[in-house]
């Protein structure tokens, strides 16, 4: 099932006759301040009293959970969506401290709206995550849910409107979306599920916050309490790197302790069925140079006798996987943990979507003979992800290059360690006959080794995986399946990178991953996007899940 698909409406055009031209914001109720509306309207007394009650109340379920927030959705879809612009009205690059604080205080503000103790958390350095949380008398187990408030840098002038302008449209902007009036009083049965809101943020990864402020409002309405003591935790610097996360997570270690960490990051798979992940591929990667003469050479004049470091680059990266794709370089899998039969049963049962994404790439083969897409997410990768040596087009000349470069990515599965991956590249590049340096060789050197590399090395984290049939995400599937209407695609490893293994290691806390946005929500690029049905999808998934 599609997530949020349900009755669909035919899109109304806004009234204003500017509001179909690009990079104009659609016109539509202001929504400054309307975060203070909604809370009169919407917020009559707190959700933190109802979960402190002594007395009876209704025994939530994740069924009944997702009942009440189909209903509360529908009935306060236009309130829910205008909430959620108002969030991402605000911009959010993590070097923006200004209006990085503006979101900071926007969350806090929202959470305490709803009766949950919040705070804005000491950054040590970074901007500061946002946490609160919400006891539950009784509970015996106590589920953290994380998101990031922070977004990619924006080049305004790639995109149709402007990023921090939310824009609703009547579907993606490729494909003829135009922008459409939000009436005040809109239910969901008014609002296409396949509508988009178009802003920095709105896939990558603001959803979340709107679909958990609206999961806990649907649960407050039903006089529902979540069967689980709920934290919430927002960064403000993931993609920025996630420099001073770890630090806070130590900092903070015993305010954070928890059962599991609920990773709401992602999208959902690309056949648009919902999906779970239970774990990410870690990261590292180098550059290396290598060297020809000290400067340009004649092709004509030195051509077959001066060694041409593009050409010699290219038989090193070609000794490093053959034409299978299986990587050459001695011990690369040797430390990857094996594959359990939960994780293979997940992976034939995805994938028959294989070809269906070989046909949408235009790919007519994959590497090592159509191996499952899944099951190559759980070993090791080598991408060159750039390549530089002279000029192309145009401004070629008849030349030989001085040096040449390769940029080098490389994704972790569960058991390898960064920087002794990194070893291994570069033994491999030694025993290819090159020596190895780490700045530009001088004439001393360059007159004593015929093959020179230079080698930067990146810092990297290990990858992070919990077993499908652990407790924690044997109970998310469950909920992910009530909300959903069936079982989500299971990927054992997201193909992304997140330091997830900071939760295991420095929390001792697994954690699973439950995206919600749209697989073609333009994540990091210009016209970001969220598809309205995935936000729907995300109230009952988050509803579901408080509730399991």
């Amino acid at each position: 099932m599609t997530p949020g698909k349900g009755r669909r409406s035919r899109a109304r055009p806004a009234r204003s006759s500017t509001a179909a031209q690009p990079r104009r914001s659609s016109p539509r109720a202001p929504i400054a301040a309307v975060g203070l509306a909604i809370a009169a309207s919407l917020l009559p007394w707190h959700f933190g009293a109802l979960a402190a009650q002594e007395g009876p109340r209704l025994a939530a379920g994740s069924a009944d959970a997702v009942r009440a927030a189909r209903a509360y959705r529908r009935a306060h879809a236009a309130p829910i969506l205008r909430e959620f612009m108002e969030l991402l009205a605000i911009p959010n690059v993590a070097s923006d401290e200004a209006n990085i604080r503006r979101n900071a205080d926007w969350l806090v503000a929202a959470l305490e709206r709803r009766g949950i103790d919040a705070r804005a958390l000491d950054g040590l350095g970074g901007p500061p995550p946002v946490y609160g949380e919400l006891p539950v008398p009784g509970a015996t187990r106590t589920l953290v849910f994380y998101a990031h408030y922070d977004g990619q840098p924006v080049d305004t002038a790639r995109w149709t409107y402007p990023p921090w302008q939310p824009v609703l449209l009547s579907g993606p902007v490729e494909r003829g979306g135009r922008p459409v009036e939000l009436e005040p009083d809109a239910t969901s049965d008014a609002i296409d599920p396949d509508w988009r809101i178009y802003a920095r943020g709105a896939g990558d990864d603001k959803a979340p916050v709107a679909a958990i402020l609206a999961a806990l409002d649907a649960l407050r309405e039903a006089g529902m309490a979540p069967t689980s003591n709920l934290k919430f935790f927002f960064e403000g610097e993931e993609e920025a790197g996630s420099a001073h996360l770890a630090e806070v997570l130590r900092a903070n270690a015993e305010l954070l302790a928890a059962d599991g960490w609920l990773i709401m990051d992602g999208p959902v798979h690309q056949s648009r069925r919902p999906q779970l992940f239970f774990g990410v591929r870690g990261y590292t990667g180098l550059q290396i140079t290598v060297y020809g003469a000290n400067r340009y050479l004649h092709s004509g004049h030195y051509g077959n006798w001066a060694p041409n470091p593009a050409l010699d680059l290219a038989r090193l990266l070609a000794s490093m996987k053959d034409e299978r794709g299986h990587v050459l370089i001695e011990g690369f899998h040797d430390d990857t943990a094996p594959i359990g039969e939960e994780e293979r049963a997940a992976i034939a049962a995805a994938s028959p979507f294989d070809d269906r994404l070989r046909a949408e790439l235009g790919l007519a083969a994959t590497e090592a003979d159509d191996a499952p897409y899944l099951e190559r997410m759980l070993i090791p990768s080598l991408n060159v992800r750039g390549l530089q040596s002279g000029t192309t087009g145009p401004t070629a000349r008849n030349v030989i290059p001085p040096s040449a470069t390769a940029s080098l990515d490389i994704r972790l599965a569960k058991g390898n360690d960064p920087e002794r991956m990194l070893d291994l590249v570069e033994a491999h590049v030694r025993g290819r006959g090159y020596h190895v340096v780490r700045q530009d060789p001088d004439s001393t050197t360059r007159a004593a080794h015929p093959r020179i590399a230079r080698i930067d090395r990146s810092p990297g984290y290990r990858a992070a995986r919990v077993p499908l049939d652990a407790p924690l995400a044997r109970d998310v599937i469950g909920a992910a399946s009530e909300a959903a209407g069936e079982e989500p695609i299971l990927a054992p490893t997201l193909g992304g990178s997140l330091p997830l293994y900071l939760f295991e290691e420095v929390l001792g806390t697994p954690a699973v991953g439950v995206p919600i946005a749209n697989h073609d929500d333009n994540q990091h690029a210009p016209d970001e996007n969220l598809r309205v049905g995935n936000l729907w999808y995300g109230i009952d998934l988050v509803a579901a899940i408080m509730t399991m």
